[in-house]
């Protein structure tokens, strides 16, 4: 009849199917629960330095210098299916050269169970704001947006930008080196 190995074989598959299932279940629960939250950042400096750039003869590269506030509360993302959210701060704008520069300036991991409120002042940008040329003297629209990847229990992970923004224009000229 059936031997022990094909009791166990139909025992493993049946859990296997039961598993399958609770994990969809638990997928399409908050599969269209929406994750945006009210975003609110300010910047308090910025200022615009021309550095070596190293990867060219004689090239020399915009550093942007930004310090900034951000205040968001992320409670509401968080559910049974969340086990962390990435966070990330981006600037974004254009320049002759490229439509479209994406540069992330500042991330944090918020792990379930740790504090979701975030309130940040004057924070400074925890990587370098490099432009690949001279394209952010005199820009006048620079985009900081707050974004997070939702990190699921089971799931897609979703892209999710916050519903606030800030806009900023760069300086049209550039920090001298204090002299010592």
């Amino acid at each position: 009849m059936n031997t022990v190995l094909s009791r166990a074989n139909s025992l493993f598959a049946f859990s296997l199917s039961v598993m399958a299932a609770l994990t969809f279940g638990c997928f399409i629960t908050t599969a269209f629960k929406e994750r945006t939250v009210p975003v609110h950042i300010h910047v308090s400096k910025v200022l615009l330095k021309n550095v070596d750039d190293f990867t060219g003869p004689r090239e020399r590269s915009d550093l942007g210098i930004i310090n900034f506030d951000i205040s968001a509360d992320l409670e509401p993302i968080f559910d049974w299916n969340v086990k962390e959210l990435f966070l990330y701060l981006s600037a974004e704008y254009t320049t002759k050269s490229n439509a479209l520069n994406q540069v992330v300036l500042w991330d944090k991991i918020i792990q379930r169970g740790e504090k979701t409120n975030i309130i940040l002042k004057d924070v400074k940008s925890k990587y370098f704001f490099f432009d690949d040329g001279n394209g952010l003297r005199a820009n006048k629209n620079v985009t900081l947006t707050l974004s997070w990847n939702v990190v699921p229990n089971a799931g897609i992970l979703p892209l999710i930008t916050g519903s606030g923004h800030m806009s900023l224009p760069f300086p049209e000229t550039y920090e001298t080196p204090r002299s010592y």
